[in-house]
């Protein structure tokens, strides 16, 4: 496999046995994402977009088909195997931020490298680093209840970033926050991929979808078109 390419989707396949009434979720998707992109996925209700993104995330595996992450086959791995390769390589950011409430901004930060066995003062270190890449140092004794919307997600988005992960996957990360605040979330996501960052970006919003490189459209578990958008044309 091409050593350019994070992600390497073929004839992809996802079917849920529901009763006695099979869903084609997915019905033979080719995706291939190459380094450094910034890819949104679209799609109405039902288009499969959800199904794939847990699929690119390793939340799922496919019925049939082959998912090459990062080089490996992740395709048909184990929930273990699944789990590890998760906390590895993908940072992920949700619309509803997943903050620990008890928990300072700092540590919701480390908890990802506590899996990895890094000593105390390397996660704090790393975790501290991740919080000024998001602008959000000042505030990283702040537990989520004293901070705004638009800085829990910013917490989200350091924490995605502590592992160094080969990819973010972002789902509907501006779904939980007004306009202007998922404009600034927007340009972080945007200077994170300026640095070199891989973003995979599932929104059903236009205006959210043109901060990528790359928009993906799905329709009824297929990719119905896609569009690359210039970089000058973004900004």
């Amino acid at each position: 496999m091409p050593d350019n390419l994070i992600i390497n989707i073929d004839q992809l396949h996802k079917i849920y046995i529901l009763g006695e009434t099979k869903v084609h979720a997915l019905r033979g998707i080719d995706l291939k994402v190459e380094r450094g992109e910034y890819v949104a996925i679209m799609g109405p209700s039902g288009s499969g977009k959800s199904t794939l993104m847990n699929i690119i995330g390793c939340l799922d595996v496919p019925t049939r088909g082959k998912y090459y992450l990062n080089g490996q086959d992740v395709s048909g791995l184990s929930d273990d195997q699944l789990a590890k390769i998760r906390n590895k390589e993908i940072g992920f950011v949700f619309q509803t931020f997943n903050l620990l409430p008890r928990a300072t901004a700092l540590h919701n930060v480390e908890l990802p490298l506590i899996y990895n066995g890094r000593t105390s003062s390397k996660r704090r270190e790393k975790a501290v680093e991740a919080l000024q890449k998001v602008g959000l140092e000042d505030r990283m004794n702040h537990k989520p209840n004293e901070l705004s919307g638009g800085q829990r997600q910013r917490v989200a988005i350091a924490r995605a970033l502590v592992n160094d992960p080969a990819m973010i996957l972002a789902d509907e990360p501006t779904g939980n926050l007004d306009t202007k605040t998922g404009e600034e979330i927007m340009e972080i996501f945007d200077h994170l991929n300026d640095i070199g960052n891989n973003i995979v970006l599932v929104t059903h919003e236009d205006f959210i979808a043109r901060h990528a490189r790359r928009t993906i459209h799905l329709k009824d578990g297929l990719i119905e078109n896609e569009q690359t958008i210039e970089q000058e044309s973004r900004e």
